[in-house]
């Protein structure tokens, strides 16, 4: 390890082992890290500031400026704090704070709603954990002017994380991402305004509760299939967060009435005790529900991550297994719905529009086609999502979007992912075809026959350190420039995207401008044969993906398998051409 490096961490450590401004526990803890002979521990502590993104903060629990705890919590609140009141000098302005269930929550929560009143801002303090998608709805609800969520989402147990919203529900987007940003980054510890103005802050809760769950029934296609359904047999599962509650609630709302839940899960717990990791896109994460399934003959089995914005979904297939319905395949099952019934109900209109990410499948794209439907696709992050929502807002109207990360939103009143009406209207879905004879296994089949076989795997190439990072940035100048791939897999590219450039390169070589509403880092190539390759590198991590996307041709659900077989295959292929 570089002894200018650990002279660099060591300076910094000693301010926070010596500067009165931190708490005792802190400095004990960063006084043994000064202390011990290894300064491994010290180096990750100190090495960096632990950044503030457009999405706000993510990082491990514990003292030192590369972490989450109340100080580096306590500088990006008021670098947002001063934007506000930048924003807004006329005063008077309020927002919402909420959290979930991870270790340090309350105590983060609780300090950002301490630091926003000391700088005059009036704050809606959830009176405990809630999922993200109805922190999103309060600060609509309420006409707050910004929001922040405690939450790490996802991510293993030692991580907290600090989500920042503005007016609309959404994630902060352009031209508020860089301003706050900005103040963030002026901000040191000396002028944090911790102690709060307790007449400011005020306690929400159940009121609000019953606020999101009536608008999270706006999402319904069809309340008659449920009630000829309503006993459909479902397991639930909260991974320890804030789904417990709220979602069994909203079930019950829509009229299922046979909901079972995972006992050992509903305990509230930022340890996650009984997974390695609260992901449910990670089948170990599903295995007690599986279980309770099992053992009741569920239909399904549902579970929300942490926070409850994303959902994961488990259906039998023809043996009776279980298996996990991919983030791709949970979209398309959505929008087929969608649009299917509502065109059935006569409630489909002319102006109806979806969102898909661009990297999420093109089945989507190929329904809206078929279907008359306006699909419209945006970057990666559902803050992008929100965006086209609100460009349309009192003109058309959205009816669904999602990504191939098992988020989706299927009503407009939220402007995050939300695993609670995502939830409901699985279950509708699943009510619907078990109306109809089906399973959601075998309406995925009718899916494929409908409108073509797709496969679908995401390919992260890790290259840490300083030397990772340049080679792929160089991965990236090789792309677009005498090393840009012809064909894939022995198929014509026949249409390239630069998002960069934002220029679209079709195979006679005439180029087009895109629409979209800023520039990113990726590539895109369309092939012959419908395969699609997206490049995105990691704007937070030393890798770069590959989301791979291959078409493949069933007459009957009995060629599925052999399609998956044939497309496994075929991405080996696309990966050995690319090298990867």
């Amino acid at each position: 390890m570089e002894q200018d490096l650990i002279k660099a961490c060591e300076a910094k450590a000693q301010v926070w082992a010596t500067n009165p401004l931190f708490d005792a526990e802190t400095q004990a803890e960063v006084q043994a890290m000064l202390d011990n002979e290894d300064k491994t521990a010290l180096v990750d502590a100190f090495y960096q500031n632990l950044e503030f993104g457009t999405g706000g903060l993510r990082g491990i629990m514990g003292a030192g400026t590369n972490r989450m705890n109340k100080y580096i919590v306590g500088m990006a609140t008021q670098g947002f704090a001063n934007y506000i009141n930048k924003a807004f000098p006329q005063g008077g302005q309020s927002v919402v704070v909420g959290h979930d269930c991870r270790n340090n929550g309350r105590m983060f929560a609780e300090s950002v709603a301490n630091i926003f009143s000391a700088n005059g801002i009036k704050v809606y303090l959830f009176e405990s954990l809630r999922p993200t998608p109805e922190i999103s709805f309060a600060i609509r609800q309420l006409g707050a002017v910004a929001g922040v969520n405690v939450t790490a989402s996802h991510n293993p147990r030692e991580y907290n994380g600090y989500k920042a919203y503005w007016a609309d529900g959404a994630q902060v987007l352009a031209p508020h991402d860089t301003g706050i940003i900005e103040e963030v980054n002026k901000v040191n510890i000396e002028d944090v305004k911790f102690e709060g103005n307790k007449e400011l802050i005020h306690i929400i809760g159940g009121e609000m509760d019953y606020d999101y769950m009536t608008a999270v029934k706006e999402a319904m296609v069809d309340q008659e299939v449920i009630l000829r359904q309503k006993d459909l047999n479902i397991v639930y599962s909260p991974m320890h967060g804030t789904g417990r509650v709220v979602v069994p609630l909203c079930l019950r709302s829509w009229g299922f009435q046979n909901i079972n839940v995972v006992p050992e899960q509903m305990v509230v717990d930022g340890d996650f005790p009984t997974v390695v990791s609260p992901n449910p896109e990670n089948a170990e994460a599903m295995t007690l529900g599986m279980k309770l399934g099992t053992k009741l003959n569920a239909d399904l089995v549902i579970a929300s991550d942490p926070d409850a914005d994303r959902l994961a979904i488990v259906c039998r297939d023809p043996k009776g297994e279980w298996i996990i319905i991919n983030g791709n395949q949970t979209a398309m099952m959505f929008c087929y719905y969608i649009i299917r019934n509502k065109k059935a109900l006569g409630t489909l209109k002319d102006n109806d529009f979806l969102v898909k990410t661009i990297v999420t499948t093109e089945v989507i794209a190929e329904m809206a086609r078929k279907n008359n439907v306006e699909l419209r696709d945006c970057y990666t992050g559902f803050k992008w999502i929100a965006r086209e929502i609100a460009l349309s807002e009192g003109k058309q109207k959205y009816i669904g979007g999602g990504e191939e990360s098992f988020g989706f939103l299927p009503y407009d009143k939220v402007r995050d992912k939300d695993a609670p009406a995502s939830i409901c209207l699985i279950c509708e879905i699943a009510a619907w075809a078990k109306d109809n004879g089906m399973t959601l296994y075998d309406l995925l089949m009718q899916i494929y026959l409908d409108y073509g076989f797709s496969f679908e795997h995401t390919v992260n190439v890790v290259r840490p350190g300083k030397t990772g990072a340049d080679e792929i940035k160089q991965m990236m100048t090789d792309f677009r420039g005498e090393k840009a791939p012809k064909e894939i897999a022995g198929s014509r590219i026949v249409l390239s995207k630069d998002y960069k450039t934002l220029k679209a390169t079709d195979a006679e070589g005439n180029v087009t401008d895109m629409d979209m509403p800023d520039t990113s880092n990726v590539l895109q190539w369309f092939c012959e044969d419908g395969t699609k390759v997206s490049v995105r590198p990691s704007g937070t991590e030393p890798k770069i993906k590959f989301y791979i996307e291959v078409k493949g041709s069933m007459e009957s659900a009995d060629d599925y398998m052999a399609c998956v077989e044939a497309a496994k295959q075929k991405v080996e292929d696309i990966k050995k051409g690319l090298n990867l």
